[in-house]
């Protein structure tokens, strides 16, 4: 046999050996990638519910944390409209005012006050199943109790049913022209 015809069995008895390798090794590859695929897939499902919880916990917290400073915000200004109503409750034409009142007097009573706008308003903080009662010396104003709920003392007392800052806003109802500075009396009774 010459070289050729050696060479030519050689690589045609190695073809289907070749052939199965390449064949065997596409299977494997195939076989390979598909499991990493399978395993990739399995264990992404599992973080994807790990990370799901986990940022629905995340979004929680920044929740809970954003309400907590919306809070603390409101609190603040709270207090420095707080302060400033204490201040103002020693002049007759600053509003808002602070009220508190003596506990051997049941009643507040603020004499030549002054109103510069078109309202003014009181704070208190009565005590639960207190009845408020106000009573101006002219009709050109109105006294309305607008926290924490709306009620009119023209219709009677009120009952008061949470310890809360209770705002009473007295408005001018008068004529259409309110004069610059309007001179009132006002009492508030904090009866039990």
């Amino acid at each position: 046999m010459n070289k050729v015809s050696l060479i030519l069995l050689t690589n045609t008895s190695l073809y289907p050996l070749k052939k199965y390798y390449s064949l065997s090794s596409k299977i494997m590859r195939v076989s390979g990638s598909s499991i990493m695929t399978c395993t990739l897939l399995l264990t992404s499902g599992c973080l994807a519910e790990n990370t799901s919880e986990e940022l629905a916990d995340t979004t929680t917290k920044e929740a809970a944390l954003e309400l907590q400073r919306q809070q603390d915000i409101a609190d603040i200004e709270d207090n420095i409209i707080n302060s400033y109503a204490r201040l103002a409750a020693k002049r007759p034409d600053l509003c808002p005012k602070i009220l508190q009142k003596e506990t051997d007097n049941d009643v507040i009573e603020r004499v030549n006050e002054v109103m510069v706008d078109s309202s003014c308003d009181y704070y208190l903080y009565p005590e639960v199943n207190q009845r408020l009662k106000v009573t101006l010396n002219t009709d050109q104003i109105e006294a309305l109790l607008i926290v924490p709920t709306l009620h009119n003392f023209a219709n009677g007392d009120y009952l008061v049913e949470s310890y809360d800052k209770h705002v009473i806003r007295l408005n001018y109802i008068g004529s259409k022209y309110k004069p610059g500075r309007l001179n009132y009396d006002v009492k508030i009774e904090v009866k039990e």
